[in-house]
């Protein structure tokens, strides 16, 4: 889907005015999904287009019995920006692959899709989750969910670490981070990964390229024989609280402050009914052919 920027008038008080934003791996419903703070990093902005890059709900460690309320506002949020204005465009991931059956949908100011193509200032932004040039997904699926399995697991174990190190009067440490940087010690596949990606956006002559997916923000030139693209990930909400902003002509990774006064919440809302199983396979063609298409 391609579409131009107009500028919009609302502008909430206490809110900084961007162009676009752009928020990825979020993974609502796990223990890990820092929802408090990207529920305060929402209040600070007031973007005309919010791009919610995939995997924002987290289907894939979906449980009915947790859901907190600070997770629910998160989802409040964003519905309040769509009413002042901004249009909101979700773009699936695979952790929340059961959408993309639903690709083309429309509600108001939401917009269900694979990927964007965004004109800003004359220059085009080539955005989509990033999955389908992620090997692992496409050949050994099991081995991702398995993964991701781990990685929950490490999450909830990091945390009774860190309460423990609050209580010795220590800092708190990241045991994820740390098992990410020494599997990609050498940056291999990130490597791979954004090469490929920055190939085909100077083929099909974007300015911009821009995913999420890996959890590793990033802002970088990358140049072939055929031309030079910048490239950039939205990183996540889970580990480094990033996201992406469009002002003054570029867009700009920005690290958001975590904020450790944040009210804690003790109320769980829980979230009933089924969830739909789709075709995996034909999903991932479909989704392939759209995100390649011009």
């Amino acid at each position: 889907m391609a579409m131009q920027m107009k500028k919009k008038d609302i502008q909430l008080p206490g809110e900084r005015r961007v162009d676009a934003v752009v928020v990825s791996d979020i993974h609502l419903g796990t223990y890990g999904c820092q929802a408090k703070q990207l529920v305060a990093y929402l209040k600070s902005i007031s973007p005309e287009v919010l791009i919610l890059n995939g995997d924002i709900i987290d289907i894939w460690q979906f449980s009915k019995s947790y859901f907190p309320k600070s997770h629910l506002k998160v989802i409040r949020h964003i519905l309040k920006m769509m009413e002042s204005g901004t249009k909101v465009y979700y773009l699936a991931g695979n952790h929340d692959e059961v959408l993309r059956r639903f690709v083309g949908l429309s509600l108001g100011n939401l917009f269900l899709e694979n990927k964007i193509v965004l004109e800003l200032d004359g220059k085009k932004s080539w955005i989509f989750h990033g999955d389908v040039f992620d090997v692992v997904m496409h050949h050994s699926k099991w081995l991702a969910k398995l993964g991701a399995v781990g990685y929950g697991l490490l999450t909830q174990i990091n945390r009774l670490v860190n309460a423990l190190l609050i209580i010795l009067g220590q800092q708190k440490i990241s045991l994820s981070r740390d098992v990410k940087t020494a599997v990609k010690s050498k940056k291999t596949i990130t490597t791979r990964f954004e090469k490929t990606v920055s190939q085909l956006a100077i083929k099909k002559g974007y300015e911009y390229a821009i995913c999420g997916h890996i959890h590793r923000p990033e802002k970088k030139t990358l140049r072939t024989n055929e031309g030079t693209v910048t490239y950039l990930n939205s990183g996540d909400w889970v580990e480094n609280l990033t996201a992406l902003e469009y002002y003054d002509n570029d867009w700009h990774l920005v690290y958001c402050e975590r904020k450790e006064n944040l009210k804690d919440e003790e109320e769980d809302a829980k979230i009933t009914g089924d969830l739909l199983t789709p075709n995996e396979k034909i999903l991932f063609k479909t989704m392939f052919k759209d995100v390649i298409a011009s």
